[in-house]
């Protein structure tokens, strides 16, 4: 009979797994799938009524001195993340600039190659074994970076609107994105200010709650915990300060790239186009942002009077041009880290379900 009861209870364990991962495959589809459909509804727009003679004709003429300017802004743009972080992982752990730069690398060649910007979960990864500490360690120096990445991002917009008109909708977006912006910085000001009793980073357990949310909880507090950490110290000031220069070399690269294309316009006009690129393509998306990269583009440039045919060719030049060396030395990072992406999927995986037992889930 004990016997019996095993044989009967066993298959039943094994299809709840089952059905949990079944149920979070479709969850997981659903926003990939309304991802390529925002690709492929940009891009049906984008070449639509485009005359590709002209766009072939336009990309014969490319000045290769201006994109070779604006490949080494790019890179330079990452190269300033890299100082950023390393800033910002001093109350975690130890790391350099080259391999903070080969972690961001290679977790921008794997938003290259697959969607819905796993990149993130790559480099924090990668970093996190590399310094010896949890993943969920380094995800505070990753929030907080991408903080001072809206901060400046609403700075550009403001400052370029000093400039040149700016579009009515563009200035709408601005106000929403600084709203949670307002928000999300507030937020931090109060995690950080906030003096607690317990350890920094400690969470206390909560066995009164309801599992998943108990796990939620954990790590909201881990995640508080380390951004008090990081908290108002000179590293914090300086990864501040070098946010803005990785904006600005983006936006030269972006700038460079246009008078490499034969487009000749202002430094100011070239800014807004790049911000509405960057604040477009922030949502993730399709695989490389193909699709969204292109609309915005097209749509920014349209806004300043730059005929389609030309703002197309651009937008796909421009994407080609500044994807391929990321590519290159992206493959280069990820296969120097020793890795592969199915290695730190399944890795990142374990750690999830490994969270799971422990937590009593």
């Amino acid at each position: 009979m004990t016997g019996g009861t095993r044989f009967t209870q066993d298959p039943m364990r094994q299809k709840e797994p089952g059905s949990m991962r079944n149920n979070g495959g479709m969850r997981g589809v659903i926003p990939k799938l309304l991802g390529y459909a925002f690709a492929v509804a940009g891009l049906i727009w984008v070449v639509r009524g485009v005359r590709f003679d002209q766009v072939l004709h336009n990309m014969a003429g490319i000045n290769w001195w201006w994109i070779a300017a604006a490949v080494a802004c790019d890179i330079a743009s990452y190269v300033c993340q890299a100082v950023r972080w390393r800033s910002l992982l001093i109350p975690t752990g130890s790391i350099s600039v080259l391999k903070a730069a080969r972690a961001i690398y290679a977790g921008l060649f794997s938003s290259e190659v697959l969607p819905m910007r796993v990149g993130e979960l790559v480099r924090g990864y990668l970093v996190s074994q590399w310094i010896g500490v949890g993943f969920i360690a380094v995800v505070p120096s990753m929030v907080v970076g991408r903080l001072f990445d809206g901060i400046w991002l609403a700075a550009g917009i403001g400052l370029s609107a000093l400039y040149v008109p700016m579009p009515h909708n563009l200035l709408r977006a601005e106000d929403i994105f600084g709203a949670a912006l307002l928000i999300g910085t507030a937020a931090f000001i109060f995690i950080v200010i906030r003096k607690e009793k317990s350890e920094v980073g400690a969470a206390p357990q909560r066995p009164h709650l309801w599992k998943p949310l108990r796990v939620v909880t954990r790590g909201v507090e881990r995640l508080a915990g380390g951004l008090q950490q990081i908290g108002f110290s000179g590293s914090f000031f300086l990864a501040l300060s070098v946010s803005g220069l990785l904006l600005l070399f983006q936006i030269l690269s972006f700038w460079f790239a246009m008078w490499g294309y034969g487009l000749h316009v202002s430094f100011w006009v070239g800014a807004v186009v790049a911000l509405i690129v960057r604040l477009g393509t922030a949502i993730p998306n399709a695989p490389a942002n193909v699709g969204s990269f292109q609309f915005f583009c097209v749509v920014g440039l349209t806004l300043f009077g730059v005929e389609k045919t030309l703002a197309t060719g651009f937008s796909i030049a421009v994407f080609v041009l500044l994807t391929v060396p990321l590519w290159a030395i992206g493959f280069a990072a990820l296969a120097g880290s020793g890795m592969t992406l199915m290695m730190i999927r399944k890795d990142l995986r374990g750690l999830v379900q490994g969270t799971d037992r422990r937590e009593g889930v």
